[in-house]
């Protein structure tokens, strides 16, 4: 399928050039819910933090008649100058070869910049005993307040770079005093989805604060390995000599 990409935006302060918010690595499948989802990412090249960002998909047919316009939310509150923010639209179709093409638009706000200081310092993704797929790690508060309301956000690729599937949690205790940190478990629930994982992000934000930039390996460098069915992905560039130590560990016992 091919896309259109334009923007509708709603003015407010000074606003973004064209093209410096972007729709990209966008993809349709079918949920475990039977129905097509469309996921892909928001990217914000401009000055301005964006928020109240709603994406607008229309389904178009072999005919070119519109069958549907849907709106999502992007998962995160905020985009910060630089960052990218994943979407999730659950359409109403249930066979992907009905929608012959679609496009995709959307509206936003500008936004009062926040402090990026909810930082993910470490995480990994693994399967459980039922073959399910989960990220796991820590988030810290490196702010000077305690951080309310913080929310995980997990996005899927394949080896393209396309979205394969986005999952969001909020923590529990959903708070997080400064300067402490809190384990998170993210499940991804689209089963299929997740047998074709190649690479993941993850960034966390609370209503006070952004997320802080995240600095991902790419596929190639991530550190893959394979012990009793699990498959653990390394996030953390500066635990990458101690997990590569552990990893040494494992095979010379084998």
């Amino acid at each position: 399928m091919k896309k259109l990409v334009f923007l509708i935006p709603i003015l407010f302060l000074i606003q973004p050039a064209f093209g410096d918010i972007v729709i990209e690595n966008d993809q349709t499948y079918i949920g475990n819910d039977g129905i097509m989802h469309i996921v892909g990412e928001i990217k914000n090249d401009s000055k301005s933090p964006v928020n109240k960002i709603k994406i607008i998909a229309t389904l178009i047919d072999g005919n070119g008649k519109v069958l549907d316009k849907i709106d999502g939310k992007v998962m995160s509150n905020i985009i910060m100058p630089g960052m990218k923010g994943s979407f999730d639209i659950i359409t109403n179709e249930k066979k992907i070869e009905d929608v012959l093409d679609y496009d995709l638009g959307f509206e936003y706000k500008l936004a009062a910049p926040k402090n990026q200081v909810i930082e993910i310092v470490s995480s990994e993704m693994k399967r459980d005993q039922f073959n399910n797929l989960i990220i796991s790690g820590t988030v810290e508060n490196n702010g000077d307040i305690t951080a309310n309301m913080i929310n995980v956000v997990a996005t899927l690729y394949d080896r393209d770079g396309k979205v394969l599937t986005v999952s969001k949690i909020q923590t529990q205790p959903d708070f997080l005093r400064a300067g402490e940190e809190s384990h998170f478990l993210v499940p991804i629930y689209e089963k299929s989805q997740a047998m074709n994982v190649a690479d993941y992000s993850i960034i966390a934000e609370s209503d006070e604060y952004a997320a802080v930039p995240e600095f991902p390996l790419g596929s190639g460098a991530l550190l893959i390995i394979s012990v009793s069915s699990y498959v653990i992905f390394s996030r953390n560039p500066e635990r990458i000599t101690n997990a590569l130590g552990r990893c040494s560990k494992i095979l010379a016992r084998q």
